[in-house]
């Protein structure tokens, strides 16, 4: 299991990978204030909120308050209206917020993005979004597990493909859902430019096999139009790309990650209705 101190390791190797003579620390957070306070080359800069969901959106005004600009991992916050507050203390402390939506500089994905900007659609676009990755237990009995400290499946593994979604295709106009458990969620979306049936799961049974036959531990597939992106793979040095663009101050800003956070909060309230055949995932039914 991936604790609370290991995701500091983590998140302190990405800065490091983005800045090499970076420092890094490990106490309490008001530690902030003592090192904001003391010696100009001791102070912080920059903190990276790498902390449980349901955290994030203190962890981010204490880093502001404490003069720092952040970098925090997806979901940026659970519930979009703590989105209004964070930009008016980002106006009162001058410091900047970006998040960390990573799927936006995929190659594969910044290829389909300039090819639908170059080929508009007239009526919108067919798209099918599967998304599975396999967890063990711990995730159920994990903070990941408990919908108010998470914000579910949808926001824990979800956020980063609705964000996705209306980054290629617009806002959503309307959206249903046909399916909700602790570890499965599926359902369609009206965006401006496209109709979207999408499946999101962490059960190991519901990831297709390889080529080769075998189970592997994640599968990501985005079809437009019939056309099939699949983009399992080539994830590895996104993180730090991401961690380099915020420093340079070109990342994914509170105003930009919105959309998926409206849009997830909206799902968690839909209720559950039985989809018509045309507008189902052909994965929705699997037990």
């Amino acid at each position: 299991m991936i604790t609370t101190r290991n995701w500091l390791l983590i998140a302190m190797l990405l800065l490091l990978a983005a800045v090499p003579a970076a420092a890094a620390f490990f106490e309490q957070p008001f530690y902030l204030d003592l090192l904001r306070r003391g010696p100009k080359e001791g102070r912080v800069d920059w903190v990276s909120v790498c902390s449980p969901n349901y955290l994030h959106d203190s962890h981010i005004r204490l880093a502001l308050r404490s003069g720092c600009d952040v970098i925090c991992e997806k979901p940026i916050v659970i519930n979009p209206w703590n989105l209004d507050a964070l930009k008016t203390l980002e106006g009162e402390t001058g410091r900047r917020v970006f998040t960390v939506l990573q799927i936006r500089l995929h190659p594969a994905l910044l290829a389909l993005r300039k090819s639908l900007a170059e080929q508009p659609k007239a009526g919108g676009h067919d798209v099918l979004l599967t998304y599975v990755t396999r967890r063990g237990p711990w995730y159920h009995v994990s903070w990941k597990g408990n919908e108010e400290r998470s914000g579910g499946v949808a926001m824990n593994i979800g956020v980063h493909f609705f964000d996705l979604l209306t980054w290629l295709f617009g806002p959503a106009a309307s959206a249903a859902v046909h399916r909700r458990e602790p570890g499965t969620m599926a359902g369609t979306l009206t965006l401006e430019r496209a109709r979207v049936r999408w499946f999101l799961s962490v059960e190991g049974r519901h990831v297709p096999a390889g080529a080769d036959g075998k189970p592997r531990p994640v599968h990501r597939s985005l079809t437009v139009d019939g056309r099939e992106v699949e983009f399992s793979e080539g994830f590895e040095d996104l993180h730090a790309a991401v961690y380099r663009e915020a420093l340079a101050g070109r990342g994914v800003t509170i105003d930009e990650a919105r959309p998926s956070v409206e849009l997830v909060h909206r799902l968690r309230q839909q209720p559950v209705v039985e989809p018509a055949p045309a507008d189902a995932h052909p994965m929705v039914k699997i037990p």
